[in-house]
Formats: C-alpha cells, structure tokens, sequence
C-alpha cells in the first residue's frame, strides 16, 4: 500500500461515490474506500471517524450541488419572478427525479441518510426555502405576487410541493399522472399567491 499522503476532503468523498457504486451502501466499508485511494483505513479516520460519518458527508455533498444549482435560479436577475419561481420548483423535481432513475442505489442511500441526519437535512431546507423567499421577495416588490412574509410564502410553496421533490415519495414519481397532478397543485399555489393583475397561466 502506498504511503499517506495528505488526503482533501473531496478526494476522499469522489472514492467513496465510486466504491459505494460498485459494492453498494450496505457492503461499502471504509477500507474499501481507503483501498481505493491507495491509502491506509487509518489515514481517512483522520476525516471521518465511521462508515457513518462518511455516507453523511457524500450525502451532504449531493445535497450541496442540488442547492448550489437552485441559488443559482433563486439569484438570478431579470424575467418574471413567477416564472423563475416555477423554474426554481422545475428544477428541483428533475434533479430528485434523474437521481432516482440512473442512480437508484445511491439514491437509496442518500435517502436513508437524510431520515436519520435530521440536523443536516433542516439545514438544506431551510436553505431552500431562503431561495424561495428570495424569489418571493422580488415578485412582491414588483407586484407580481401578493404582500406577505415572504419566508412565510415560500415555506407553504415549498410544503404544499413537497411530494414532488421528497425522496420519500420517490416510489410515486413514476405514476403516468404525477405531471398532471403537479399541474394541478401548481395552479393551486399560484392562485393563493399572484396578485390578480397575473395572468392565470402565468
């Protein structure tokens, strides 16, 4: 085996994806993942102290891009803030979805993970939701959507869709309906928060 050499923590979890892939979360250990690395078990206890901590961490990991990409749209300037919000909620669903599809064992993982992290999941939400209201906050100062608090509206947006984007409901994202019921819930919340000078596809 090949001598330590210092180890950064993305090196780290970039092997433990690929590991976790081709044994799977359950059989995946860390010395597995150390093996990969050409790396003694030793030397990633320094970074992680269990198979635990190191799933977390490639679960925080997943979750951190998918938030990165919605600031991004959350941030962004010009254009109609309910047609940005409904990008916002758009993205969120293809980027759970596509997970779901072509990396149902991961997603597996992931999934189980955010259950048991409870601390770290409420921070990625609330997270999100601060992107919500940022949208939220725009579309009222321009009159596109009703004064409120805008925290207030972009939590109920995000509860009211949450069966789109929660992995718990993964099992239903197949259903041949669930674009339609979408659909239906999305003109739902539009018609609680659009001023009416809006136009009702809007």
């Amino acid at each position: 085996m090949a001598t330590d050499m210092p180890l950064t923590k993305e090196a780290i979890l970039d092997a433990a994806e690929v590991v976790l892939r081709r044994f799977g979360p359950e059989k995946t250990t860390v010395v597995d993942v150390a093996k990969a690395l050409r790396v003694s078990h030793g030397a990633l206890y320094r970074h992680f102290a269990s198979k635990a901590s190191l799933r977390e961490a490639v679960t925080e990991r997943w979750l951190q891009q998918i938030a990165d990409t919605l600031e991004a749209i959350a941030y962004q300037s010009g254009g109609p803030a309910l047609e940005r919000l409904r990008h916002w909620i758009d993205t969120l669903i293809i980027s759970k979805r596509t997970y779901a599809a072509n990396d149902p064992e991961m997603f597996t993982m992931y999934t189980a993970v955010t259950l048991e992290s409870v601390e770290m999941i409420s921070a990625h939400i609330n997270r999100l939701i601060q992107q919500l209201a940022q949208i939220v906050e725009v579309g009222i100062a321009v009159g596109e959507v009703k004064p409120g608090s805008s925290e207030s509206i972009a939590k109920a947006i995000f509860m009211a869709t949450v069966r789109f984007h929660h992995p718990a409901h993964a099992y239903e994202w197949v259903n041949a309906s669930v674009d339609e019921e979408f659909q239906s819930v999305w003109q739902l919340v539009l018609s609680g928060i659009k001023t009416k000078t809006e136009s009702k596809d809007a």
